[in-house]
Parts: C-alpha cells; sequence; structure tokens
C-alpha cells in the first residue's frame, strides 16, 4: 500500500522570529500555505519519491498522512474529564489557565485508547492553522487521513539532533521521553547535565547527516543518520492520530469504503489480513475437495448405471445415455412381448379410470398422443382438478391442467431425470 508523507509548512510567526521549518535534505524550502515537501512510499520502508510540490501537483497514495512541524505542537499530561461526547469542551475548561493562547483557538487530541478518568497526554496545535492546510488539501483533491507528530511522549527515550538556523546554537535536540517532548540547544551546560551517561546508554539516539559527527562527540557514543525523509518513514506506525474531536475526517459513501480498506492495509492489521487470507484459502480448499469428491460419485454411478447397461443388453455397444437406452430397450422387448406399457393409451386410460372422481359423469372427448392421454377439463372445478391430481399422483401418474384440458402422462423417475440432463 502507497503512502504519502505531507510536511505541513510551520507557522508564520516562527519566520518572523527569525526561524523557519526544517525541510526535507537536498530539497528547496516549500512556500507555507503553497508547497508542501513529501515523501512517498509504497511498502512503509523505503523511499519511492520525495519533493515539493503544490497540493493539486502532489502524487496519488493509497494512505496520506500530514506531519506538523514539531515546533507548533505543545504537550501536557492531564487526568481526563469524564465528559463522553462533550470531551473537547471539557478539556478547554480545564486547561485554560495554564495555555498561553486562547482555547477556542487550539486544537486537541488525546492518545489512542484513553477515556474519562485516565492520566493521558494530550497534543495541543493552532485549530485554524491545521484546519486551513486540512481545507486546502482536501480543495486539491488531496484527503488527509491522519495527523501524525514526529515525536511524542513514549519509552524509551529518543533523542534526534538536527540543523538549526541559530547562529548561537547551530545544532538543537528534539527529545522525547516518557516524561514529555522537549526542544534543547546544545549551547550551555544545562543539556549535558540532562543527560548522565546511564541515561544516554538506554536511549535511541539519531541525527540528521549534518550533524551526525557534532552529535556523536558531544554525546559521546554512535548515532543513527536519519534524514528527514527518512524520519518521517516512523510515524507510519505512531499510535497518535491528530485528526479528532471537530477535525475529525467526515467520509461517506464510496470515501467512507476508501477509508476502511486503507485501514485494514495498515501494518497493525496484518495479521488479520493473514488470518483472512488462510481463511478463504481453507474454504477454497474444502470446496475444491468436496467438489472433487461429488464429482468421483458420480462418475462411480455413471459407471454403476453402464455396466447394468451392458449387462442387461449386451447388444448395446456404444453407451450415450445409460438411462435413457435402458428404457429404450425395456420398451422394445415389452414390445416384442406383445405387453401394453405406460405410454400406451389402454394403461393411460386405466390410470385415468381409477383416480376418475366419482361425481363426475363420462368424458366430454378425449384425444391420445405418444405417452399422453388429453380430457377435457370443461366443468371441472379447481377442487376436483386437485383431487384428480393427487390421486394420480400417488400410483405415480402426472397431471398438467391448462386452458380447458388436462394432460395425462407418466411421471419420470429422478434417476431418468437425471440422466436426460447429464
Amino acid at each position: 500500500m502507497s503512502t504519502l508523507l505531507l510536511f505541513l509548512p510551520a507557522r508564520s510567526r516562527l519566520h518572523a522570529q527569525g526561524r523557519s521549518t526544517q525541510t526535507i535534505e537536498g530539497l528547496g524550502r516549500g512556500v507555507p500555505g503553497r508547497d508542501y515537501d513529501y515523501v512517498l512510499t509504497n511498502d512503509g520502508s523505503s523511499i519511492s519519491a520525495q519533493g515539493s510540490r503544490a497540493a493539486a501537483q502532489l502524487p496519488h497514495a493509497d494512505l496520506v498522512i500530514a506531519i506538523p512541524a514539531e515546533s507548533d505542537l505543545s504537550w501536557q499530561r492531564v487526568t481526563l474529564p469524564r465528559a463522553g461526547r462533550q470531551m473537547r469542551s471539557a478539556l478547554a475548561g480545564m486547561m485554560e489557565e495554564s495555555l498561553l493562547d486562547d482555547a477556542e483557538g487550539l486544537h486537541f487530541a488525546i492518545e489512542s485508547e484513553a477515556s474519562g478518568g485516565d492520566v493521558a497526554w494530550v497534543a495541543i496545535t493552532s485549530r485554524a492553522w491545521l484546519q486551513q492546510h486540512l481545507s486546502a488539501l482536501e480543495a486539491a483533491q488531496v484527503f488527509v487521513d491522519r495527523v501524525t507528530p514526529l515525536a511524542w511522549p513514549d519509552a524509551p527515550p529518543r533523542g534526534h539532533f538536527y540543523e538549526t538556523d541559530n547562529e548561537l546554537s547551530p545544532i538543537g535536540l528534539r527529545w522525547s521521553h516518557p516524561e514529555g517532548v522537549t526542544n534543547l540547544p546544545l549551547d550551555g551546560s544545562l543539556p549535558r547535565q540532562l543527560f548522565p551517561a546511564s541515561l544516554v546508554q538506554m536511549s535511541q539516539w539519531t541525527a540528521t547527516p549534518e550533524v551526525a559527527a557534532q552529535s556523536e562527540r558531544w554525546l559521546g557514543t554512535a548515532v543513527n543518520v536519519l534524514t528527514p525523509a527518512e524520519r518521517a518513514l516512523t510515524v507510519i506506525d505512531c499510535p497518535w492520530n491528530l485528526r479528532q474531536f471537530e477535525l475529525a475526517p467526515r467520509t461517506r459513501g464510496i470515501r467512507a469504503l476508501r477509508h476502511l480498506l486503507r485501514g485494514l492495509m495498515r501494518r497493525n492489521w496484518q495479521p488479520v489480513r493473514w488470518g483472512l487470507a488462510g481463511l478463504v484459502t481453507v474454504q477454497l480448499l474444502g470446496l475444491n475437495l468436496l467438489a472433487w469428491q461429488q464429482n468421483h460419485q458420480l462418475k462411480a454411478k455413471r459407471q454403476a448405471m453402464d455396466s447394468t447397461l451392458t449387462a442387461s443388453f449386451p447388444q448395446v455397444r456404444a453407451i450415450r445415455d445409460a438411462p435413457v437406452q435402458m428404457q429404450r430397450e425395456t420398451d422394445l422387448l415389452r414390445a416384442i412381448a406383445g405387453r401394453s406399457s405406460d405410454q400406451d393409451l389402454e394403461a393411460l386410460l386405466a390410470a385415468a379410470a381409477t383416480a376418475w372422481p366419482a361425481e363426475r359423469g363420462p368424458v366430454d372427448s378425449l384425444s391420445f398422443e405418444a405417452g399422453k392421454l388429453l380430457l377435457s377439463s370443461t366443468g371441472w372445478s379447481d377442487a376436483q382438478i386437485q383431487q384428480f391430481r393427487s390421486q394420480l399422483h400417488s400410483e405415480g401418474w402426472q397431471l398438467d391442467a391448462s386452458e380447458g384440458r388436462m394432460t395425462l402422462s407418466r411421471a419420470q423417475s429422478p434417476a431418468l431425470v437425471g440422466g436426460n440432463k447429464t
């Protein structure tokens, strides 16, 4: 499943302070609100394409994930109120005094599977800024499935070194750990005091290629080199999705089905997909085995009928339809012996006389065709016809009534019917 990772340009207020968002290595800086740096992957582990394009020119993908700038997110750990569907409003009222901006202008997202009464992390960002990017992308037919951070509070601790535009502190550290997410400059003594040797050894460290050597000297240990594009691949398995509450995706019809299929194609659903594939495979194998057994039984029955035909009538050399040929040979022997068959007039008249209703007088008219006796049903009621049919059916005859006429004939046996259809 292909995945498109979009870097949302940082809010313009950061540029006013002389800071700019980090862009993909080797690419030009995207114009905020117009161009988007992107990474395209077909397997979730390798980069298929990367670049910077306007929203309408972005490549198509099965799954679209937007990544906000790390400086545009803040984190707070709170005890979630028991507010149900009013969770967003309750969070705004509860956190209002601890926020620097107006709570009504902010967007909140809580960690997955958290509910009222739990102590959980809350991600906070500008609602208008995020809504603006989502609307612009949707207007360009780019539907964002998830909004996912690059770093979030989690264990084990992770540190990522990157190049900044600050001449006084050219290297920055994005430090995420179970107690939060922090941006730290490497100049000064405070960052060194925060990372004792024991913490350095138990943490995971990465760095962009430009600052990898300086980061290893400062840290005293090796770091994994990751470009921003390679680091973006890690968000595919991120448990966070900031599209919550008023920014939750609203899908209907085909888009809803497509959204469901995309969800099933994610990595965490891989065991379910394998299980469904195995179930389908077992069902197909079972159906094939059952069909093979039934085909084998059918062939055995056909061979038994062929053997009966050749044993009873040795003069038959070519076998095409054993039941029909057996009936034909039996009728021929009966004719040679001078005995009537069920297809003769005498047998049909005898059957009709046996089942004839007592309240009915002689038949008005009749005619005979090969194996069929045609009787007039003028003046017969539906109840009389049904009684006549029932009496004949119990003796192995069938009666068809239509347009003032009844047709009497011998009911075909299931074996003969099946043989004729074969």
